[in-house]
């Protein structure tokens, strides 16, 4: 994004979209089609966000302070699923503002396939793709 001296939008939207301009962001069906594939959504949705409401099957749930140790391959308390920096991780949250930091801040340390869904959990729903009630993968 190049930077206009009359932009008045906040610091934070102006850097959320330099952000995203290195994010391959995918569409709801995109990610589901990818997950289908191997990639691995991980869901960072507030546990308030996510209440008693449904979910994305096969999702992890991790909170988001915690994420980068998480999905780091090389620390000691990652989940099972970090192997590799090379992992595609889908990141998810409700709206998708948090996950376009979250992925840009994880490519940062390395993880080059990270990225989040355009709209998040709300984009995913209303694009009537798969969820469930059944109980959350959460990863403390």
């Amino acid at each position: 994004m190049t930077e206009h001296p009359d932009d008045t939008r906040p610091r934070s939207v102006q850097f959320l979209d330099r952000v995203r301009e290195n994010l391959d962001r995918l569409s709801p069906e995109e990610a589901h089609r990818e997950q289908q594939q191997g990639a691995i959504i991980v869901d960072v949705r507030t546990e308030t966000h996510r209440g008693d409401g449904p979910h994305i099957p096969g999702a992890l749930v991790i909170d988001l302070t915690v994420l980068p140790w998480r999905l780091d391959p090389d620390f000691a308390w990652s989940v099972p699923e970090a192997v590799s920096p090379e992992q595609r991780w889908i990141l998810v949250c409700r709206h998708s503002y948090a996950t376009s930091l979250a992925a840009w801040t994880l490519r940062e340390m390395g993880l080059s396939r990270v990225t989040d869904v355009v709209g998040g959990f709300e984009a995913w729903q209303e694009a009537g793709l798969p969820t469930t009630m059944d109980a959350p993968d959460v990863r403390p």
